[in-house]
């Protein structure tokens, strides 16, 4: 598909300078026009035509291309909700009549691999919307939010001690979003600490923090965080894409985003709504 584009976009403009040329050297030398100011609105309308058929050609196909991703994206979410709520269903209604722990704990890891597909089911839905420009700010209790992810987590480190100070903040804001914002500081708080349990996280003063105790950063790696792909320590899972995710995130919605961090002492990260 592309490579055709490309070719035919460049006969297209292969010709349209033949064109330019051939008709300037017909105005110039044949007819012999010396009135600039006719000359010129002649090739402004060439030049403005030429442009139009080059955007048309180069943007139809993609915009195309676009809209039938957009719709397959669609359908297969809508298709993928089924299943999620089956499984989700069921191991509810089994768990129920279970008393072997051995038999709890895998229904327990079935619970939390349908939580992280609902995750992502709730993710890509939420990517759809926002390329459709649709709005997906809602008012939501910020406290609440937090005690949801934190539940989630837990599920994945089952190790780790979550210590909770919450205020009550109603916002409006987008709410998939700031769940992942929520999620990826949550998470580097716990890879860059293995070495530390605790984890705090305060809501106070329409301010979220998120504290670690674990390695901590330099000035000079503070200063990095923020890159694309930049990793304080690259033996560490992740492609490195976290920080600069919530930093863009925390810029469109207008909220101060501020880190703080000291070697062997840990990392506070706070965002202040």
């Amino acid at each position: 598909m592309f490579v055709n584009l490309r070719i035919s976009i460049f006969v297209f403009y292969f010709l349209t300078v033949i064109a330019f040329l051939a008709i300037s050297y017909y105005f110039l030398d044949v007819l012999g026009v010396s009135n600039f100011y006719i000359y010129s609105i002649v090739l402004l309308c060439i030049i403005i035509l030429s442009g139009i058929f080059i955007s048309k050609l180069a943007i139809d196909p993609l915009a195309e291309y676009v809209t039938n991703l957009q719709n397959l994206s669609k359908e297969t979410l809508h298709e993928l909700n089924l299943p999620i709520s089956t499984i989700m269903t069921n191991t509810q209604m089994i768990k129920k009549n279970l008393e072997d722990e051995k038999a709890l704990k895998r229904i327990g890891r079935i619970e939390s691999a349908c939580d992280m597909l609902k995750q992502r089911y709730n993710e890509l839905d939420y990517l759809i919307k926002m390329q459709s420009k649709q709005n997906v700010k809602e008012m939501i209790e910020l406290s609440d939010l937090v005690r949801e992810r934190i539940t989630f987590l837990e599920r994945i480190y089952p190790n780790k001690n979550f210590n909770l100070n919450l205020e009550n903040l109603s916002i409006e804001i987008d709410r998939v979003g700031l769940s992942k914002v929520i999620d990826n500081l949550i998470d580097n708080g716990v890879k860059y600490s293995q070495k530390s349990q605790d984890i705090d996280i305060n809501l106070q003063k329409k301010t979220l923090t998120i504290q670690d105790y674990g390695i901590g950063m330099d000035e000079v790696e503070l200063l990095q965080i923020y890159d694309n792909f930049y990793q304080s320590n690259k033996h560490m899972q992740g492609f490195g894409i976290g920080l600069s995710m919530v930093k863009r995130f925390c810029d469109e919605n207008k909220i101060e985003l501020s880190v703080t961090s000291k070697p062997t002492q840990g990392t506070k990260v706070s965002l202040e709504f």
